[in-house]
Parts: C-alpha cells; sequence; structure tokens
C-alpha cells in the first residue's frame, strides 16, 4: 500500500461530507485544534496525522475508522443507511441524495451504472401523481410511520417541497453519464403496490388509481423517449440538451438487485439498496473492482436499446406498457 493511502482517503471522504462553501483546512485545524498551516500538511499528505487524530475526525464525521485505514482481513465494510421508523423526515432523506448527486456532479469525470431490479428512484420523480403515491406508500407500509395510520391515500398527501426536492434529485441525476441495465420485470414492483392499495381500498378516490396508473404510463413513455435520444432529461426539456449521457440495457438474462456503481474522478463507490428506501455503501477497493467487472461481464451478456435497436426497443417498452394498460383496463 502505497504511503499514506489511508491519510488521502480520510480526506477525500471529508471533502465529500463537508458543504461546497466550507473549506476543509478551517474544518480540519478547528476540530483537531491545530494551526491552518500544520492542517494543510496533514491534508496534502506532507505530514502523517497520528492514530488519535484519525479517530476524531472519524468521530467527528461519523466514518468507520477500520474502512478508513482500509483493513486487510477479508471483509468488506460499509457504511449503512437505513430509515429511522420513529423520528424519519423524508425531506431530510432525499436532502441526502440531493447532497450526493451535487457531490457527483462537482467531478470532472463522473459516471453512473445502475443495475435494477425495480424503476430506478430517479424515474419516480417526473410527474406528480407518482411522486405522491410513491411518498405515500414509503411512509404508510414501507416505513410503517404513526402518522400514517388510518390514512388513505390522496393526491394532495404530498408538501411542494417534497416534490420540487423529489424533481431535482432527478434533475441532477440526468446531468450524470449513465449506463442503467433494465428487464422487463422491472415495472412489475410498481403495479403491485398499486394493486396492492386497490385491494386494501387504501385509495381515497377510485379517479386516484388511474390517475396513478396515467403517470406510471407517462414515465415509462417519457423513458421510451429518453432511451431512443440517447439522453436523459425532464418533460417539456429539450432531448439535446445533455446528448449522449445515456447508455440503456435490456437484460433477458440475469435478475438481478439494485446495484449502483458510481464512479467519480479516480474513485468507485458501490451502494447496494434494500428494503425500499434503505441503501448500504462502500469504496472498498476491490469490492469495487470486482462489482465493476460483474457489472461489465453482464453488459456484454446484454442489448443495447439506445438510439439504435429500434425494434427491440419497441418489444422491451411494449411488453412493460400493456401490463399497465391490461391494468386500467380492469378497474
Amino acid at each position: 500500500m502505497p504511503k499514506y493511502q489511508s491519510q488521502e482517503f480520510l480526506f477525500r471522504r471529508i471533502k465529500e461530507l463537508l458543504p461546497p462553501d466550507t473549506p476543509m483546512v478551517d474544518s480540519v485545524a478547528s476540530i483537531l485544534h491545530i494551526t491552518s498551516d500544520s492542517a494543510y500538511r496533514r491534508i496534502r499528505g506532507e505530514t502523517p496525522i497520528v492514530l488519535d487524530e484519525a479517530r476524531e475526525l472519524c468521530n467527528y464525521f461519523n466514518l468507520s475508522l477500520d474502512q478508513v485505514l482500509n483493513a486487510q482481513n477479508g471483509s468488506t465494510l460499509f457504511e449503512n443507511v437505513r430509515v429511522n421508523t420513529h423520528n424519519y423526515a423524508y425531506d431530510v432523506y432525499l436532502r441526502g441524495i440531493l447532497k450526493q448527486l451535487k457531490h457527483i456532479n462537482s467531478a470532472n469525470h463522473k459516471e453512473i451504472i445502475y443495475r435494477t431490479k425495480d424503476m430506478p428512484l430517479f424515474h419516480n420523480f417526473y410527474f406528480e401523481p407518482l411522486v405522491a403515491f410513491r411518498y405515500f406508500f414509503w411512509m404508510k407500509t414501507i416505513i410503517q410511520h404513526p402518522d400514517f395510520r388510518g390514512k388513505d391515500f390522496t393526491l394532495n398527501c404530498v408538501t411542494r417541497e417534497i416534490i420540487d426536492l423529489s424533481q431535482e434529485i432527478s434533475r441532477l441525476y440526468n446531468n450524470i453519464p449513465s449506463i442503467e441495465i433494465w428487464n422487463t420485470e422491472c415495472i412489475n414492483a410498481a403495479i403491485s403496490q398499486i394493486e396492492f392499495y386497490k385491494d386494501l381500498r387504501y385509495f381515497a378516490a377510485a379517479s386516484d388509481i388511474k390517475l396513478v396508473y396515467e403517470s406510471l404510463e407517462e414515465t415509462l413513455v417519457h423513458l421510451k423517449s429518453q432511451v431512443e435520444n440517447g439522453s436523459k432529461f425532464m418533460p417539456g426539456e429539450s432531448q439535446d440538451m445533455k446528448k449522449n449521457n445515456f447508455t440503456f440495457f435490456y437484460n433477458r438474462v440475469v435478475l438481478g438487485d439494485n446495484t449502483i456503481m458510481i464512479s467519480t474522478d479516480d474513485t468507485k463507490t458501490v451502494i447496494l439498496n434494500y428494503d425500499g428506501l434503505n441503501y448500504m455503501s462502500t469504496r472498498d477497493i476491490t469490492f469495487c473492482n470486482d462489482c465493476y467487472e460483474d457489472l461489465q461481464n453482464l453488459i456484454k451478456r446484454s442489448t443495447i436499446i439506445s438510439e439504435s435497436s429500434e425494434k427491440q426497443r419497441h418489444v422491451f417498452f411494449g411488453i412493460m406498457l400493456n401490463k399497465i394498460s391490461d391494468r386500467k383496463k380492469s378497474l
């Protein structure tokens, strides 16, 4: 291991966690009670930090010292973001995602590879009825927030702030070049959730069921347009704003999991989504490199349907849109 590699990793993580307008040298100097010049020398790697200093910084920024030291014991260390069902604010969760996306966007080189078994979070926020349904479903059924007990779904259950934060997440994601790997089963979870609420009579008005399904349908139509153009854009935006930043693969081989590989400059991060909104992330070099290789192998066994392959693109989206159409007919 190169000298001070752990130290370089620590300060890179601290930079990611600090607000963009906060100088890292000032924060480090304040936490360690040293001069700005001494902080600079540690940040640049000219002076090694001692174990007590590393522990102070890790405690302050809620980092794992084991991960910083890159313990070589055959294990992989993850940072876990798990929703607290008792003291949970959905807007705080969204702001956390916004912060991560802003950091990714600040990198010179950036790319996201998203292998999904469900419709990715970023595609849930284009149209307000679907934003409202996702918010209500996550709060009532996944998180089981006490404020939602006994309540039925209505389109006005979500605040303007939540809608704006959700759509800002999609806008920021659209700025990042990305590869998505889907199969035709990815829409099933969304349909099952709507049907589950319909069967339990959790919709306050029957007309809202149709509006949510139409919103899901519009989402897929919009996604198809993005795939066709090879670019990500919000509804109503020009298709040429971010040309050539979206590659879409149709995978018929593996129904995988929700895995997000983020590459920024010289750093790889893997995020594993589980239980709805919860996720774990790691920057473990070996794990991330292995995951990247696995994703590349899956891509080789998948069919690219962005920009080219019009016939297969039509078949792929036709299968998913027909699933929604069949449900709408049964209302």
